[in-house]
């Protein structure tokens, strides 16, 4: 292990390179959030069709993210996708992981838009609402935000599963971790300063969310 005053001058010289690839890792995980709310809540709205072909194909894209890594799918879709097409390993990452995390997404918006009570579709429609602005107006707002302890949780694993890009050569944050450890010989030393980095940023990201949910509730949005 190495010695607290090595690790201390080691983190300060480092912090340049480390902050570079913080940002790399946020914007990474940033996108690829966006895009997995999308993607989730476009499969949420499958699985509660009453069109059953729907309801497969959505059961179908859950299973398979479900049922293998998200390593092989971030080299599936790196390298299916740079065959076809010249695209940037950032935005190829980015794709890859918010195919992932759309299947988990869809799961947190289905719950939250079953949970709703029935009565509230009745009220709307009986107002003349059509089914565009009952789910925008009534029924999204408040899945959203029965949704947003889950949908946090699911956010903070995004930021750490944003490290597996490393592995199709991004400089984000392990990635940088890995590269300076095995060139100055010190695994350990860089290990230890780039989960500093994670924790640092997951805590920040769960203070975040905590606020919002604090104002949306005094907002009256329940």
């Amino acid at each position: 292990m190495p010695s607290f005053a090595h690790l201390f001058e080691t983190f300060v010289s480092s912090a340049p390179l480390f902050l570079k690839g913080a940002l790399l890792t946020f914007e990474l995980s940033l996108a690829s959030v966006l895009i997995g709310l999308a993607i989730g809540l476009f499969f949420a709205f499958l699985s509660l069709s009453k069109i059953r072909a729907l309801n497969a194909i959505s059961n179908f894209y859950i299973t398979l993210v479900r049922g293998t890594p998200l390593i092989v799918q971030i080299f599936v879709l790196y390298f299916g996708l740079t065959d076809v097409v010249q695209i940037s390993g950032f935005l190829a990452a980015t794709l890859a992981l918010a195919f992932h995390n759309g299947a988990y997404l869809s799961e947190i918006f289905r719950g939250a838009i079953q949970s709703i009570d029935r009565g509230q579709y009745e009220a709307a429609k009986s107002l003349g609402m059509t089914s565009y602005q009952t789910y925008a107006r009534i029924i999204l707002p408040q899945a959203f935000l029965r949704a947003l302890p889950a949908l946090g949780n699911q956010f903070i694993i995004a930021l750490k599963d944003s490290s597996l890009a490393a592995f199709i050569s991004m400089d984000e944050l392990f990635n940088m971790a890995t590269t300076q450890g095995a060139n100055n010989f010190d695994q350990m030393t860089y290990l230890i300063i780039v989960a500093v980095y994670y924790l640092v940023m997951v805590m920040a990201l769960s203070h975040l969310v905590n606020l919002v949910e604090v104002k949306l509730k005094r907002s009256g949005a329940t």
